[in-house]
């Protein structure tokens, strides 16, 4: 059997204009634009990456912005609902706050907490969410979490340090039926059955706690639709080139096609898609963002894979505008 995976690596989504995209990731959420490149299997999209003050991995969601070149998705089975970011405990009403400013419609209310009775029928104890959508239709959590973090604050973010987000929380996947989904996940990924709220099943990373938990729900709707406005895919932290070795085998027992082990750049990368249809990605902790920038100099530029560096004129004159993230204050 492959190592298990201590939890999410990043999330990868499809987004619209990329100035808004960022203006709301940097300027409203308060992420750090950590790498500006290219979708590499695509170059004429960008490919943005938005993290803590390091992106550090558990940390990054990243967009393919297909302006004027990309199909509104269409949310349905076999497709991520909801991408949750942690936040301090006392820091809700500061988000309420802050998103409201920014006329972001937000529901509040309660759902199960972070550390169920395993074995116990009682209802688990509640945990604080907000819920809203990015200015795509992105489906976004926060979540009062006062557990361990590996984010690294940004001392630029317009966000106050002590209420910056602290990485993936979750994220939750929406499927027809959810043993198939959930087999894969305790059996091969080493996840565990946390709790059950109504018809939301937590799993959790045995061997981690950071960027560690799975919602897995029921959908009575059709197949989704790739596009703008819906997630491309959910990627799981491994350790090294040898793990992705050992889940490209496993992968195969079970009967599950997936893709080459792909270098792309700051991770070697795993693809298929588990038994709901949701597309999964497994990625490696190293070498990192920092492979081809300075960590102060992170997302300042556009940067692009060797093999394309010869066509990069070609490539800036066909990729949308963009002036970059928003400024700092101060």
């Amino acid at each position: 059997m492959p190592p298990e995976t201590p939890g999410l690596h990043h999330v990868t989504a499809i987004a619209g204009d990329p100035q808004r995209n960022a203006d709301f990731y940097v300027g409203v959420l308060g992420l750090r634009l950590v790498k500006r490149t290219v979708n590499h299997d695509d170059p004429e999209t960008y490919h943005f990456y938005f993290g803590d003050g390091e992106g550090t991995p558990g940390t990054n969601i990243t967009f393919f912005p297909w302006r004027d070149r990309g199909r509104a998705g269409q949310f349905g089975a076999g497709q991520t609902q909801c991408v949750a970011y942690g936040i301090p405990a006392d820091s809700v009403d500061y988000w309420s706050s802050r998103l409201a400013d920014h006329d972001v419609a937000v529901k509040r209310f309660e759902r199960f907490g972070e550390a169920p009775e395993r074995a116990s029928g009682d209802e688990p104890p509640a945990e604080e969410v907000l819920q809203f959508e990015d200015p795509d239709g992105i489906g976004l959590e926060l979540v009062a979490s006062d557990g361990p973090t590996d984010a690294v604050p940004w001392a630029d973010s317009p966000v106050p340090e002590r209420h910056q987000l602290r990485g993936l929380h979750s994220v939750t996947l929406a499927v027809e039926s959810v043993e198939p989904t959930a087999e894969l996940l305790t059996e091969l990924l080493g996840f565990e059955h946390e709790a059950s709220a109504g018809e939301r099943h937590r799993y959790r990373s045995a061997t981690g706690e950071f960027a560690s938990v799975v919602d897995v729900v029921e959908t009575d709707r059709g197949r989704g639709r790739t596009g703008v406005g819906t997630v491309h895919h959910v990627a799981f932290r491994v350790e090294d080139f040898d793990a992705l070795e050992a889940y490209r085998e496993a992968y195969l027992d079970w009967g599950l096609r997936s893709s080459v082990i792909i270098d792309r750049k700051y991770f070697h990368a795993l693809y298929a898609r588990e038994p709901g249809g949701v597309l999964v990605e497994l990625s490696t902790m190293e070498p990192g963002v920092t492979a081809d920038e300075p960590l102060d100099g992170l997302g300042e530029s556009l940067v692009l894979p060797k093999e394309l560096e010869g066509e990069r004129g070609a490539i800036e004159r066909q990729l949308p505008p963009f002036d970059g993230p928003p400024v700092p204050e101060g």
